[in-house]
Formats: structure tokens, sequence, C-alpha cells
């Protein structure tokens, strides 16, 4: 029998809505609509509360030609010398806020303890995927430097993301190898590492797709409209590129009810042959953004443990001032 996601689930996050015939103006409003939803109190319930330990607060950065906004956790525990952890949010490069990360980022906030910035990069239809990894990466550079003084230790840097997220981060860790900074670890989310033609033929697509969590009408719509003519997909699908060398200690946390399964599996995969440092888990239960569902997905607490056990372990962070690991 094939295995589905729980009742619960599949009554309250089944997507309906056809994005791929939606107009562009339309999944503008289409995406409002749905970050309202997932920025609001009511989806404390799904989402998960913020830690307490953890300061949250949202800070404008300059960068060529845009302003972004970050929303940072802090531990209230004052401390210098922290780790920064770069975050990215998921939604196909269509929809998608940084407050829908808010348990997990404060979370790793208290406990690591590090600043973490999660970044509201420019979306589709409006901007391409290669305006996001501009924003992801020139972030990296400015906010290695400390601008805000948040004590940041440029030498113990990680991304992290989820979902087309984890696109962005993994692709921001691909530009660091070259040009830096060095980056001491990348942990994905139930990643999408392949946008090109071949991104629906992975056989878990075929075995997931009705579950909830992730449509394929969006997945498919966020391909199309983030992908500028000229741009060849397999330059931003990181299953493909031809080397994947000298990237940093990878985590790759994935669904088995998720149509993006085989995404991060073969991702991890492809690292180990090129001789990267890469795990794969694997939770039985787990649909896609599993991470930003803890009251729905319960999956989701073991996999913020081993996160954030893997984050203290690369950044340093065990020798640190902290609150005790979680057990």
């Amino acid at each position: 029998m094939k295995a589905q996601a729980s009742l619960r689930a599949r009554i309250m996050l089944t997507d309906t809505l056809d994005w791929e015939a939606l107009t562009a103006d339309q999944v503008v409003t289409a995406r409002e609509r749905a970050n309202r939803i997932r920025s609001s109190r009511a989806a404390r319930i799904v989402t998960g509360l913020p830690d307490g330990r953890a300061d949250l607060e949202e800070y404008p950065i300059d960068l060529p030609g845009r302003r972004l906004k970050l929303r940072v956790h802090r531990p209230k525990i004052a401390s210098s010398n922290l780790p920064l952890i770069l975050s990215f949010h998921g939604g196909s490069f269509i929809v998608g806020t940084a407050a829908q990360n808010d348990w997990l980022n404060s979370h790793l906030a208290a406990r690591c303890p590090a600043v973490v910035v999660s970044v509201e990069y420019r979306l589709a239809p409006e901007h391409s995927l290669l305006d996001s990894v501009a924003d992801g990466y020139d972030t990296l550079l400015r906010l290695v430097g400390d601008p805000f003084g948040w004590g940041i230790d440029p030498a113990a840097v990680a991304v992290l993301g989820e979902s087309a997220g984890g696109t962005l981060a993994t692709l921001v860790a691909l530009r660091a190898r070259k040009e830096g900074p060095p980056l001491r670890a990348q942990v994905l989310t139930c990643p999408c590492t392949d946008w090109s033609e071949t991104m629906t033929d992975h056989p878990s697509v075929a075995r997931n797709a009705g579950n909830p969590g992730l449509s394929l009408s969006q997945l498919r719509a966020g391909r199309r409209l983030s992908m500028p003519p000229h741009l060849h997909p397999e330059t931003v699908s990181p299953l493909k590129f031809s080397s994947l060398t000298d990237l940093p200690p990878t985590l790759v946390v994935a669904g088995a009810l998720d149509p993006l399964e085989d995404h991060g599996r073969r991702y991890v995969e492809r690292l180990r042959m090129d001789g990267a440092d890469a795990h794969l888990t694997c939770y039985p239960r787990a649909i896609h953004a599993f991470l930003s569902l803890p009251g729905l997905i319960p999956a989701a607490r073991p996999a913020r443990r081993e996160i954030l056990t893997f984050m203290r372990r690369h950044l340093g962070s065990e020798t640190r001032s902290a609150l005790p690991a979680e057990h």
C-alpha cells in the first residue's frame, strides 16, 4: 500500500491552487495571501512557536541596487564571537517568507548558540532565480564583516536552506568555494537540487506526488517563472554540476513522503563520489518542508535535534558558552 501523510496533514495542507494556470500578477497576489497566513500568529499552531531564549529582530540591509530585509535570531544570553548561520526559506522561488522558519532558526540561535539570519530574497515572477542567488551571496559577504555589531565569528559560517532555499544555500556554497568566504557546513532540508528538464523524472516524484507539502503545479510554475530565457537550467541545478569537490561538510534531511526525496538522496551520492563529507537522514513519516510544520509532523523534532548537533560540531559551538544541547 502506498504510504500517505496523516489525515490531518492532508486536510490542512493540500494545495488545490493551479499555480501553472496563474498569470504573473495572480502569482504575486497568491503569494501575498499565502505569506500573510504563514506569518500570522494563528499559523504558529502549525509552524511552531519561536524559542523564547532567542531575540527576534528585523533589519534592512543595503546591497548594490537594492535593499533587502533580514529576519535575525540571536541568543538572549550575551555573547561574542558567535557563529553565523545564513538561512533561506522555501517556496519554489515564487512564494515563501522568512517567518515560516522561525521555529527552527530561533532554536538554533539559542542552543547552538549562533546568529541565525534569514534572508527575504527576491522572488519570481518579478525577479529571476539568479537574483535570488545574488541576494544570498551578497548578503553572506556583507554579514561576515559583522556590519551590525552582532559579534559574528567570520571563521564559523554555515548555510541552511529548505526546499528552494536548499537550492539557494548550496548554490551560495558552490560560489563561496571559489570566491570565499570559507564555509564550515551546509544543511539542506528537503532540497530541490534539479531544476533541469529532468526535475520531475526522479522516482520519488511519482511515488509521492499526491502528498501535501509541495504540489507539482507549484514546482513547475516556479521553474517557469524563475528561469529567464537565456539561463540554462543545469547551471542552477546543483545535482548537475560537473564537480562538487571542496564543498563543506553537508547534512541533507529528507522526508520519505516528499516528492523531492530523491533530489536530496542523489545529491548526497554525488557529493560522496566527489570526496565530500556528506550525510543523508530520511524520516519515514515526513512530508515536504516538514521542518516548517512541527505542529503537524512529529519528525520535525528529531530532525531539529540532528541539525543542532551537526551545526554545533562543525561550527565549534561545543566549546562555547551555551545552553546544553537538546536531548
